[in-house]
């Protein structure tokens, strides 16, 4: 089953061409941060603007490289949820109207799902159950798998999410746009341990995230430096920031694992493209005995190809979608 995924749930249009949920034939992502990133983050009406320009000709793209015409296709799938309405609507009208004039089925897919199968492209499904921590721009949750397309939140942010607060810092450092790989790239030159963060929630015994006091201590050590005309060292401020970050994402990620009693652990979301998340992620899970999946860096961020591998599996379930599906801006993984 060849499927045409379609993502647009934020600042990124991405086509794809992925066959049996496996192999892609066609991976294409027209960026926006040339757009936004005068304004330090995504405004929304230039968002859904872009999405209705660029995606009837990243379509045509994507069969050329695919090798395919518009009937090789066997349905369409596209991203319903959650992201910025006005994005979503734009993916979401364009997959109806090649699907209704194709006469295919038409599947919505849950973004977050969609991170979870970007996993799956690259080696395809392990063996279930699965603990899978999923960070991104707008998220950060612990999610048990027992079986595919079953959710169990276990735990998640209860105020920033990881790439939202490495946004917010890179922002008020007066970096560039989105701002964890700015970043990633200061912290790898940068002493972790040069300054002593906060590490939230690290020992509150649930599964919790909480990185909004973490952020507020950040900006309040850059203030007492500037007032003190003290020069401010960037990589290991960088590096010690994003080592609290990723202390705690590890920490609960294998606690989570290990009390859920399961053996295979999933990273999915764009701030899985993070170095050290990696680094300490697979150290981590090697001492615990666990075996680790992530994705590809090309995965990692928002893509299509995720969209039409979960959207793949769902079809081959037999599921499918009427025409009337709705968008939903905050629809829940579980």
């Amino acid at each position: 089953m060849k499927v045409l995924g379609i993502e647009t749930s934020c600042d990124e249009t991405a086509v794809a061409i992925v066959e049996d949920g496996l192999k892609v034939h066609a991976n294409l992502l027209a960026s926006q941060h040339h757009i936004h990133g005068r304004f330090g983050g995504v405004v929304p009406e230039l968002a859904s603007r872009a999405h209705l320009e660029r995606l009837g000709p990243l379509m045509d793209r994507a069969l050329e490289e695919a090798g395919m015409g518009w009937r090789d296709l066997d349905a369409v799938a596209v991203t319903r949820g959650p992201g910025l309405v006005g994005s979503l609507l734009v993916g979401m009208a364009t997959a109806k109207a090649v699907a209704l004039a194709l006469g295919v089925p038409f599947i919505g897919v849950n973004h977050l799902e969609g991170h979870v199968y970007a996993n799956f492209l690259e080696h395809g499904p392990p063996e279930p159950p699965y603990v899978c921590l999923i960070v991104s721009g707008g998220h950060t949750q612990l999610v048990h798998m027992p079986e595919e397309h079953r959710y169990e939140v276990l735990g998640q942010t209860l105020d920033d999410a990881a790439g939202e607060a490495f946004d917010k810092i890179a922002r008020f450092l007066g970096l560039g746009f989105p701002g964890g790989p700015e970043l990633d790239a200061l912290a790898r030159t940068g002493d972790p341990s040069a300054i002593p963060f906060p590490r939230a929630m690290a020992d509150s015994g649930d599964y919790d995230f909480s990185l909004s006091g973490l952020k507020t201590a950040v900006i309040r050590h850059v203030r007492a430096e500037r007032q003190g005309d003290r020069e401010i060292d960037l990589p290991d401020l960088a590096a010690s920031f994003q080592e609290a970050v990723v202390d705690v994402q590890v920490q609960k990620t294998i606690a989570a694992a290990r009390d859920q009693g399961v053996g295979t652990v999933l990273l999915g979301g764009g701030v899985v493209a993070n170095s050290r998340l990696r680094e300490r992620m697979a150290a981590a899970a090697e001492e615990a005995g666990l075996t680790l999946h992530y994705p590809p860096l090309e995965l990692c961020t928002d893509n299509a190809a995720m969209i039409a591998a979960a959207g793949a599996s769902r079809l081959a379930r037999g599921e499918r979608d009427a025409f009337d599906l709705t968008v939903d801006p905050g629809l829940p993984l579980a």
